[in-house]
């Protein structure tokens, strides 16, 4: 039996990971060049009850520890005069230690055999098979087949149409990326402000979401409620022009707020946040199902995302493991669980969204935190 995982993601990886501690052989196909293709992201809060649950799965439970960003749980709530509401110190017995993206991929990554990740292979369409299995068609021209075909492949998986029609749509929500470098010593002010860990400033229809980075840098996202066009009618490459374009969304913000943005060390990266519909699920199709975004697909505002793909993974890998001669059985028996978990995310999530962008903001985010 093939097994062929498109995506070597946080979920494509746990998925690899479970099958090699089980016996079991797969290949990830990767449309990246290398491992460090591109930078993987910032900091991951990876919770006890679905992340941690993945990595105990995958045998790495000890290893992510030793990774863990002391410090990183702290928590501060802000209001748009930077007056601060909220304030939690991590005290290091929290459920949600945080670890820098790229070095919790590189921990999969690294715990696999060699070659399994095929780098450079970039998947631009699958296909069923008369008689059973998949065929994937490569961008370089080749094909391959598959009995077992997982998509990890993403937001915009090339798989997914296999099993559903849905597309992610716009949820009115985009990120602006900003990095603020050596921030303790460049920037001691905004340092001083957002702290050691995660820090919320939020207000009617936009905000900032920052962490510190293990490195000493603050990682910051500016979040605007704005039509879907608005990134594209700004020039990024142009700094200053768009630093001009995110401050017009925060006059009468605290300057301190708003330093942010026009103290940003390098470009500045705009994200837009894309959802698959609340309820997304779908009928039983044979050999082949979906880990990660290309399942479910969320806004980042339950922080749910990698650490569902993880657990996707490794649930996949343990129900492969448990019948390996009845891969039916074993794709079921896991989108019986997939779908009423993604589902209850999915709904926090976007019920998150809307309400830490409302007009009281950010008085929701003080009623979770108990505030």
């Amino acid at each position: 039996m093939t097994i062929t995982i498109v995506g070597a993601g946080l979920g494509g990886l746990s998925l690899a990971r479970v099958l090699h501690v089980h016996g079991i052989e797969a290949t990830v196909l990767d449309l990246d060049a290398s491992p460090s293709a591109r930078a993987q992201g910032g900091m991951l809060d990876i919770h006890d009850d679905s992340g941690q649950v993945a990595l105990h799965a995958a045998g790495l439970h000890a290893e992510f520890r030793a990774l863990v960003h002391s410090g990183g749980q702290e928590t501060r709530v802000y209001d748009r005069a930077a007056a601060l509401l909220f304030s939690e110190a991590d005290d290091g017995s929290g459920g949600r230690p945080e670890i820098d993206r790229g070095a919790l991929r590189d921990l999969l990554l690294n715990s696999l055999p060699e070659g399994t990740v095929r780098w450079g292979t970039k998947v631009i369409a699958a296909e069923p098979l008369p008689g059973g299995g998949h065929r994937l068609t490569l961008a370089d021209g080749t094909s391959l087949t598959t009995d077992v075909l997982i998509g990890a492949d993403g937001a915009w998986s090339r798989i997914r149409p296999l099993v559903s029609p849905e597309k992610p749509a716009y949820t009115g929500i985009s990120f602006v990326e900003i990095d603020l470098l050596d921030a303790d010593t460049k920037h001691p002010e905004a340092a001083a402000l957002l702290g050691g860990g995660m820090s919320f400033a939020l207000g009617e229809d936009k905000g900032f979401l920052a962490h510190r980075e293990p490195d000493g840098s603050l990682h910051v996202y500016a979040a605007v409620r704005v039509p879907e066009t608005w990134t594209a009618s700004i020039d990024f490459t142009d700094h200053d022009a768009a630093k001009a374009a995110v401050l017009s969304h925060f006059d009468g913000w605290s300057d301190q707020l708003r330093a942010l943005v026009t103290d940003a060390d390098g470009d500045l990266i705009p994200r837009l946040i894309h959802a698959l519909p609340v309820e997304h699920s779908w009928a039983r199709v044979p050999g082949v199902t979906l880990v990660g975004d290309a399942a479910h697909l969320m806004s980042p505002f339950a922080g749910e995302g990698a650490n569902l793909a993880m657990l996707d993974g490794a649930e996949l890998g343990l129900a492969l493991a448990r019948h390996p001669d009845d891969v039916e059985r074993a794709l079921a028996e896991y989108e019986a669980a997939l779908f009423p978990r993604s589902r209850k995310s999915a709904t926090e999530s976007a019920a998150s969204l809307e309400s830490c962008f409302r007009a009281d903001a950010p008085a929701a985010l003080l009623e979770l935190f108990g505030a």
